[in-house]
């Protein structure tokens, strides 16, 4: 199962998406993570050690101007990226994480050679066939655009109860239909009550497959540095019944 999780800046995509590939572990199943969002954090919430010492691939310019051989306004539009998983994915338990950032390009000008890089590295570890993939996405809807989700199996909206988040949502809906992407779902998070959740729901015109509870113990364990999915139990099994859910949808 290779699931995709995006959504507005700060709705817990992250989080959401450490909390699944935790979930798939208690299953047994091994896992390829893949952390493709700017800012990357999702190895320090799954508890990889020395978190803070791993350099996202899109932070190696020389290796990307190495692969990508620009010369000039020139580069190579399929680089090659088929070793670069060995020399730098890491490994925990049954969970196997690639952190790849993003490419943010500021005042520097066009990065689409970088981008390729990425992208070409991205694809295959979408083709892992031995692992689930879970990719914690860039914020926003851009990375849609590109259309470097459209073979994954499961594509997870995360919506937060308010107007910003949701607007982002009815966007990302609508390129998922330009791309012919009928696997999209939405997902509330921080939700406190069913006013949250039928805020949500009205404000999008269709139901959540699943929902994340607010939760004061995900404050506490990012503040003491330690894996949220191993402390916040009610969390957890949100996780564990929205995985049990893409899993009918996927046999049905």
């Amino acid at each position: 199962m290779k699931i995709a999780v995006c959504g507005k800046g700060g709705v817990g995509k992250t989080t959401i998406s450490s909390f699944l590939i935790r979930a798939l572990e208690k299953k047994g199943r091994r896992i390829l993570a893949i952390d493709a969002d700017p800012s990357p954090h999702l190895a320090r919430l799954l508890g990889f050690p020395d978190a803070d010492q791993i350099t996202p691939i899109a932070e190696m310019k020389d290796l990307l101007q190495e692969r990508s051989e620009k010369n000039g306004p020139f580069y190579r539009l399929n680089p090659r990226v088929d070793d670069l998983p060995e020399k730098f994915m890491k490994e925990r338990g049954l969970v196997k994480l690639m952190v790849l950032g993003a490419i943010q390009e500021g005042g520097a000008g066009c990065a689409c050679a970088d981008n390729a890089v990425l992208r070409n590295l991205l694809n295959i570890l979408l083709l892992s066939p031995d692992e689930d993939v879970v990719v914690d996405m860039e914020a926003g809807v851009e990375h849609l655009g590109r259309g470097t989700v459209a073979s994954v199996d499961h594509l997870l909206a995360v919506v937060q109860p308010y107007r910003g988040s949701i607007e982002t949502a009815v966007k990302i809906r609508k390129l998922a239909s330009d791309l012919d992407i009928h696997h999209l779902n939405f997902v509330a998070n921080n939700v406190e009550g069913e006013e949250d959740l039928r805020f949500i729901e009205k404000g999008l015109g269709i139901k959540m497959l699943g929902w994340f509870p607010g939760s004061a113990d995900i404050k506490k364990a990012e503040r003491e540095g330690v894996p949220v999915a191993e402390h916040c139990p009610e969390v957890f099994d949100a996780a564990l019944e929205l995985l049990n859910r893409l899993e009918r949808n996927g046999n049905e």
